[in-house]
């Protein structure tokens, strides 16, 4: 049994990517839940690094405890997205879902997953920009 390629984070786009495809085709199916596999690889993996006692989070809040709702947002988000995930993923094998829901469900996960990206970098920028001075 060949390794599983490491989660890249292109793979959120090649699920994007997978939503443009027509789900007319025959394949769509595996295709969507090809795409699907790394995402939660690579969530697992963000999970892995930003949580627990030497995580980002823990990281971030030594540096800066103002920041301690925004972590605690971010962190019960995990949760959420992963289970978005296992949920897509499990819907997506099964022939009665219609594409037209599992297309809305990845879309919804696309969205969730993008709020989150963007309000980690809005916590590190408002982290650091603080403590580097950047204010005026």
């Amino acid at each position: 049994m060949p390794l599983p390629r490491p989660a890249q984070p292109g793979d959120v786009h090649a699920l994007a990517r997978a939503l443009v495809a027509a789900p007319a085709e025959p394949r769509w199916r595996e295709y969507l839940i090809g795409r699907l596999g790394p995402v939660r690889q690579g969530f697992a993996e963000h999970v892995r690094v930003t949580e627990g006692p030497a995580g980002l989070y823990a990281e971030l809040l030594h540096q800066a405890p103002r920041l301690d709702r925004g972590v605690r947002l971010l962190a019960g988000e995990h949760a959420a997205i992963a289970a978005a995930i296992a949920a897509l993923q499990h819907a997506a094998r099964l022939p009665a879902v219609p594409a037209e829901e599992l297309g809305e469900q990845a879309r919804n996960l696309l969205r969730a997953l993008d709020r989150h990206r963007q309000r980690g970098a809005d916590l590190l920028w408002e982290a650091y920009q603080a403590d580097l001075g950047g204010e005026n």
